[in-house]
Formats: C-alpha cells, sequence, structure tokens
C-alpha cells in the first residue's frame, strides 16, 4: 500500500510543490500556517486540480497531467477528515454514516451501521444532529462515514484545530486507536510537533510550499538538514554559520564552535537546541561568556535569553531553557559560562 506524490499548483502568488512517498503507516505533513499542507490534501482528494504533476495511490493513477487522468473525488478512495468534519447539518448521525456505506442491501446496510455504532461508541446518539453533538462527537461520526466508504488512504486536516485544547488529549488518544487497525497510508497535516512526535512514523516537512523532504522522526528531532525542519522540531536558536574545518564560525555571536568532525562546505546555518545551552564553571574548554538579558518563568521552566560576549549589535539572543529549581540555585547571576557539547550543534544547509 503507497501513496506517490509529485504535484506543482499555483493560487495567487501562492506555488505549491510537493514530492512525497507514503506507504503503510502515518506520515505527517509538517508546516507554519498557510505552508500548503491543506492544499496538497485537496489535489491529492480531486477537490483541488494540481497544475502538473501526478499522484498514484496503490498502482492507480489518480491524477496525470501529461496522460490528462484526473479521477473524480468519488472513485479515488480517499477518506478526507475536514478541519471542520463537514458532516451534513440537516442528516443525523446514522444518516450520515449512511452516506459512507454505498454498497450492500437494506439489511446489509443496516448490519454494516449497528457495527459502525457499536466501534465507535454512538449507540445512543443515531437520532441526533451535529448540532446536537460534542466536538469529539463530531469527529467519530466524520471517522465512521470515512471508514464506511473502504478507503485506500486517509487524509486528516489539522483532526484537533477546531477542538479546546483540555480536550484534544483524550480525542488523540481515540483517534490513534481507531486508526491502528487500517491498512494504508495515512496522511496527518499538522503544525504541532507533539502531535507529530505521538503519532506519525515519517515527517514531509512543506516550507513556504515546497517540500523539503521526508524523514523519520530520529532525522527530524536529531539530525534535521534545513532550517525549516529545524524550526519545526522546536530548535529556538538558528544562527549564521561558516564551516572552519571540524567547527563552525558564527558571525552574529563572534564565536567558533566546535563541532567535533569536518562540517560540509554547503552548511549555512547552526541550530542549538534551548535545552542543550549548558551552564559550565569558568575555565571548562570551549565554554564562552553570557550576560544575562532576560529572565522569563515558563509553566514548568525558565526561559534565559543570553549574549554572548562578543555578539554584534542586533544579533538575536542566545535561548537557554532550565528546570526552575536548577534556576534558582544559580541564584539570579548577571553573566553566566556556557558551553554547547559538539553533538548538539546542528549543521544546517
Amino acid at each position: 500500500m503507497s501513496l506517490s506524490v509529485d504535484l506543482e499548483k499555483r493560487l495567487g502568488s501562492f506555488h505549491l510543490r510537493v514530492q512525497f512517498q507514503a506507504e503503510d503507516e502515518i506520515t505527517a505533513l509538517l508546516g507554519a500556517s498557510g505552508c500548503g499542507k491543506s492544499m496538497t490534501l485537496k489535489c491529492i482528494a480531486g477537490i483541488m486540480t494540481p497544475d502538473r504533476g501526478r499522484i498514484v495511490l496503490n498502482g492507480r493513477v489518480l491524477f496525470d497531467s501529461e496522460a490528462r487522468i484526473d479521477l473524480p473525488p468519488q472513485q479515488r478512495r480517499v477518506g478526507y477528515l475536514f478541519q471542520n468534519y463537514a458532516l451534513f447539518p440537516t442528516m443525523t448521525v446514522e444518516k450520515n454514516i449512511l452516506c459512507g456505506i454505498r454498497s450492500g442491501s437494506k439489511a446489509e446496510k443496516a448490519a454494516a451501521l449497528s457495527a459502525t455504532l457499536h466501534r465507535f461508541r454512538l449507540e445512543g446518539l443515531e437520532k441526533r444532529y451535529p448540532a446536537q453533538l460534542s466536538g469529539g462527537q463530531q469527529q467519530r461520526v466524520a471517522l465512521a462515514r470515512i471508514l464506511c466508504s473502504q478507503p485506500e488512504v486517509i487524509l486528516l486536516d489539522e483532526p484537533f484545530s477546531a477542538l479546546d485544547s483540555y480536550l484534544k488529549w483524550d480525542l488523540e488518544l481515540k483517534l490513534s486507536d481507531f486508526l491502528e487497525n487500517f491498512s494504508g497510508p495515512i496522511l496527518w497535516v499538522s503544525h504541532d510537533r507533539g502531535e507529530v512526535f505521538r503519532n506519525c512514523k515519517r515527517v514531509c516537512v512543506l516550507d513556504q510550499g515546497t517540500s523539503q523532504g521526508t524523514f523519520t522522526l530520529r532525522q527530524l528531532f536529531h539530525e534535521p538538514e534545513t532550517e525549516a525542519a529545524a524550526r519545526l522540531s522546536g530548535c529556538k536558536n538558528i544562527v549564521e554559520a561558516v564551516p572552519a574545518g571540524s567547527a563552525v564560525t558564527l558571525p552574529a555571536w563572534g564565536l567558533t564552535l566546535n563541532c567535533g568532525k569536518p562540517v560540509p562546505a554547503d552548511i549555512r546555518q547552526a541550530g542549538i537546541r534551548a535545552r542543550h545551552v549548558m551552564t559550565v564553571p569558568e575555565g571548562t574548554p570551549d565554554a564562552f561568556y553570557c550576560t544575562v538579558e532576560r529572565v522569563i518563568q515558563d509553566v514548568f521552566t525558565t526561559i534565559v535569553l543570553l549574549r554572548p560576549e562578543g555578539a554584534a549589535s542586533g544579533a538575536p539572543l542566545l535561548r537557554m531553557e532550565l528546570e526552575r529549581d536548577d534556576w534558582r540555585r544559580l541564584n539570579r547571576p548577571e553573566g553566566l559560562w556556557i558551553a554547547i557539547q559538539p553533538r548538539d550543534i546542528l549543521l544546517l544547509k
């Protein structure tokens, strides 16, 4: 089971260029708002028509601009869970679900409906309308309708964006359980890296309409190759870098950091995760001095914004995150000696 996507689409000044392969697992499309994630799903589902490219699902060509193939949505066998669930407001729960049961006798459809209501814990809600349901119930109805249509791929367009934060955790667990036995590719659109880390196996990063490649979770969070991938994985410190043998020079901070290995010539930036910025005693090899510019108390951590001693005017501050107790033990210093381990320097193209 596989989905192959290679497409381009222009919409006004926006240019979407996406290429990736998704197998029988959950693959995330991860990117900032407006980067083209939802547009990609709509092109796969047949709601929008790409200007160029090819989309192939399990050997079936859904779209091919050169061969002039463009299957209508109802022939693609694509299950699309919209952000707002797209339930028919004038239909009851059971009628919404029956829209997904397209074959069988009346008795067979009734049996399939009963089994589906039980599977998605919707018994007792059959006669209710979407407006009478909670957000979580609406999501279950929409997912039930999708799976009844026997799709070969499922597209999830930010499935929790319409829900209050306190509901998301429980519903995320339930959605994961529902999807566990689905045999086929699943695309999960998100801008939430935690959501991606918990649910997906691979990640396709989109940045300003262009796919940046597909990564395993380890590659994304431990070995990102581009600035976009590093930022989406949560890296807060990214600055211009100049390769210098087995080190990088950071002009903005007036620093040269040892990377412990040869630095490729095409490296243009360096990333340092805030939790990898460490305080060390004065005199520690490769340590550098920073003044403390600002301290921010977050929910569970303390965020410290630092200015390296040799930083240029207007250079970004170096962000460090500590456990609150660890910061208290430092007794509000005006400056700190800082070290970055070579293994913790992200080399970005």
